[in-house]
């Protein structure tokens, strides 16, 4: 093979592999939901709530910018896991108009619900644009308690004796985790949620220990194989995916999403996450 030959099987073989590395990360990634399932104890969790199952879903973002059937899809396969309790951590909409309300009412209708509570709390895109309206949030919040999620904005909730303690959001309007931490009991079995990690940075914890669930990265959607996400909306670069170990007993663990921003994923399957409670 001359030199000339050589180069053009390069050129045209580097053209095909970026070719189907775009057909993938833009049709089938996007699409290929995995369920990622840990074990979570807990301290102080009632003997009667070990071996059950808790669920998280994250980042749904209904609207213009993806086939949100998927999302329905997705849904319809969570319900075969029978959850206990589910627990959802905020981004119900990607809001450009009005119309992400009919488009999220007809998402709920096959809503994930658990045998047990299904709680929820807000992300910075329920707020409408540049996560200030708060009428769009309290559309969406309506919209959530009418199809069962019980909604904690700043304030927690007992599940049969585990505690949880649910923030809201970090970037909008109503952030004031100091409402519900002065009332924090560490003699309880408690579970916090938070959508956006970044708040595991800030002195509001009042000694909080135990499970941290949060989402809003997505993981960053690409990450380059053995790199780190180039592209993360936080400030600590740390808070990707997955199960972090924080100081002072704390443990996050940050959902990679089930929908997405835009609809391109690389190395990041959206994710549908099912803990079994443990005593820690």
């Amino acid at each position: 093979m001359n030199r000339r030959k050589f180069i053009k099987r390069i050129f045209w073989g580097t053209i095909g592999i970026g070719f189907l590395t775009g057909l993938y990360s833009w049709q089938i990634e996007p699409f290929w939901l995995e369920f990622v399932k840990r074990k979570m104890p807990i301290k102080n969790l009632p003997d009667h709530l070990i071996g059950k199952s808790l669920m998280q879903i994250s980042d749904i973002h209904i609207g213009n910018r993806f086939d949100y059937q998927y999302i329905i899809d997705s849904f319809k396969k969570a319900q075969g896991f029978a959850p206990d309790i589910v627990v959802y951590t905020g981004d119900y909409v990607s809001y450009e108009d009005d119309k992400q309300f009919s488009q999220l009412n007809e998402v709920l209708e096959h809503v994930v619900k658990g045998k047990i509570a299904t709680v929820g709390i807000l992300g910075n895109h329920d707020y409408g644009k540049n996560w200030s309206d708060q009428e769009v949030a309290d559309k969406i919040s309506a919209l959530l308690s009418n199809a069962g999620i019980q909604l904690l904005k700043n304030s927690q909730v007992d599940i049969k004796g585990l505690n949880i303690i649910g923030f809201d959001d970090y970037w909008a309007l109503n952030f004031a985790p100091e409402k519900v931490m002065k009332d924090y009991d560490e003699t309880k079995a408690n579970l916090l949620l938070c959508h956006n990690p970044d708040v595991c940075d800030l002195d509001v914890w009042n000694g909080y220990k135990g499970w941290i669930l949060s989402g809003h990265t997505h993981g960053g959607q690409c990450k380059p194989p053995f790199l780190k996400a180039p592209m993360l909306p936080v400030k600590n670069k740390r808070y990707s995916q997955g199960k972090i170990d924080l100081e002072g007993g704390r443990t996050l663990y940050i959902n990679r999403a089930v929908g997405h921003l835009w609809q391109v994923r690389f190395n990041v399957r959206p994710e549908i996450t099912i803990f079994k409670l443990e005593k820690a």
